[in-house]
């Protein structure tokens, strides 16, 4: 990566990535959660998540470029976690468990959103940032939401 632009492009990719690898995992999570108040969380998360990667298109097509992911290693290990914690936990600490495990992919998007509203800006690319903004309202409402079970359930 040579310039801004190519790094806006590279990091779109991995959040495409992100977002589509999250898409298949989240229903082995949600049909994992213990209760229905993360189970319903987690399913508004997936409805959530695929209208994001509907957004992201249109965010490649700000800068003329066809939506298309590039393997996120984050990611990956983020939900080979998850996966451990469902083979792994149960009861109470499956619920816990589970609800860190969203947060921590949260907490990736967020940071991943953050950056690429700000280079949106800097590379002059007003509807970029407007649909990233977006996408990141969208993340931090969700982390919030799980913030609220998870102390909830303390």
């Amino acid at each position: 990566m040579k310039t801004m632009a190519d790094a806006f492009h590279h990091t779109l990719k991995d959040v495409y990535y992100a977002e589509n690898a999250i898409v298949k995992a989240m229903p082995k999570m949600i049909e994992a959660a213990p209760d229905g108040e993360i189970k319903t969380a987690l399913k508004d998360h997936l409805k959530e998540t695929k209208e994001q990667v509907g957004i992201l298109k249109e965010v490649f097509a700000t800068i003329g470029e066809t939506a298309e992911g590039e393997k996120c290693d984050a990611i990956e290990g983020l939900i080979k976690e998850a996966e451990g914690i469902i083979d792994e936990a149960e009861g109470k600490a499956l619920g816990a468990c589970l609800i860190g495990a969203a947060q921590a992919i949260e907490h990736y998007e967020i940071a991943r959103y953050g950056t690429l509203r700000q280079w949106a800006k800097e590379l002059k690319n007003a509807e970029g940032h407007d649909l990233l903004s977006r996408i990141l309202d969208m993340e931090k409402a969700a982390n919030a939401k799980l913030t609220g079970i998870a102390v909830g359930k303390n």
